[in-house]
């Protein structure tokens, strides 16, 4: 917990696209508290949803331009801003490469060390991680180390360094293979498991001790985030989230996802942020945005023990809409710093 506690504390989300929900989250968890703060969204783009829902939204340049980082440094001396969440796999490696420069400005960063990010960007990384702590991965193959003439298939294969699903492929022959091994850029190649998808919610404070752990099934997924899902008790990987955060080591928010082989667990990628389907595992006890607030502000709140949360809470999620007149959008879109 913060060595003194405060009486306001406003947060800043980055890239918050379509992150309603978790902004919500956030708003809801500031009131249970009886927290003042505001809750404060960057985005490049001003149709992003989740900016009608912050208290002050903001359009800032591309994460690759020069500018995003002194214009972040800006926004957060202007807000005030007490903590800083990256919420797309490409925040994550500039927040903490940047995270001297922007933590001068007063605010503190929910972002993993320059070699975490490194480990957790990069799937082939990632595996040598579960490796080391004895997890089971599928099997996995770099492009030099295969033959594609010996390979069982099917298979799966991916970038490296990708996200949201993007490039990944179930591979069923010689040929497809062949054709994916050009395509896909800087790909790993896997057995492919047709098992269950399990991803997990591991919360950790700034610090990095850990606060709980939350594992969803992945029922239906679009555009790389889970649409339908539901919690499920599996102690096993709640044990091996623990180890895998501590041995990250992780900050803030991670998600671990597994595929079940022959009912056992196989450890595949790690996202070292809030991820998309956070409001399942907040239903399911596990309230992430009302933990790290707390810890953060020096607010006492009563943590469950790890594991316990409630099983067989299912999500659903529908499309919503909001509308804007040509001048809320260009009123938005002109607010630059």
């Amino acid at each position: 917990m913060s060595s003194a506690s405060v009486d306001k504390l406003n947060v800043l989300f980055c890239s918050v696209g379509r992150r309603v929900e978790l902004l919500k989250a956030f708003g809801s968890a500031y009131q249970t508290l009886a927290l003042k703060g505001s809750i404060i969204a960057l985005d490049i783009d001003p149709l992003a949803p989740a900016l009608q829902v912050a208290d002050r939204a903001y359009i800032v340049p591309h994460l690759g331009d020069p500018g995003f980082i002194p214009t972040l440094i800006e926004i957060c001396r202007r807000e005030e801003v007490g903590l800083v969440f990256p919420l797309t796999d490409w925040d994550i490696p500039i927040l903490s490469e940047r995270r001297k420069e922007i933590e001068q400005t007063g605010a503190r960063v929910a972002v993993v060390s320059p070699d975490a990010a490194k480990t957790a960007a990069d799937k082939w990384l990632t595996m040598k991680l579960f490796q080391r702590l004895g997890l089971s991965t599928p099997k996995s193959w770099l492009p030099s180390d295969l033959d594609p003439d010996r390979m069982e298939y099917p298979l799966f294969i991916k970038p490296r360094k990708g996200s949201a699903a993007k490039e990944t492929f179930k591979v069923g022959n010689r040929r497809e293979l062949v054709f994916f091994l050009e395509y896909v850029h800087n790909p790993i190649v896997q057995e492919y498991l047709p098992g269950l998808e399990i991803t997990s919610d591991v919360i950790c404070d700034l610090e990095g001790r850990l606060l709980g752990v939350v594992c969803r099934q992945r029922i239906e997924v679009r555009w790389g985030e889970v649409a339908k899902g539901v919690t499920v008790n599996n102690q096993e990987i709640v044990q091996a989230c623990g180890h895998i955060a501590r041995e990250l080591p992780a900050v803030g928010a991670l998600t671990v996802q597994c595929l079940l082989k022959d009912g056992q667990p196989c450890y595949t990628e790690i996202n070292a942020r809030l991820a998309g389907g956070i409001p399942l595992g907040i239903q399911a006890g596990v309230d992430a945005p009302l933990w790290l607030l707390a810890r953060t502000a020096g607010v006492h709140v009563d943590i469950p023990p790890l594991g316990a949360y409630k099983s067989g809470i299912y999500m659903t999620r529908f499309d919503d809409s909001y509308f804007l007149s040509e001048a809320d959008r260009a009123q938005l879109a002109g607010h630059r710093l």
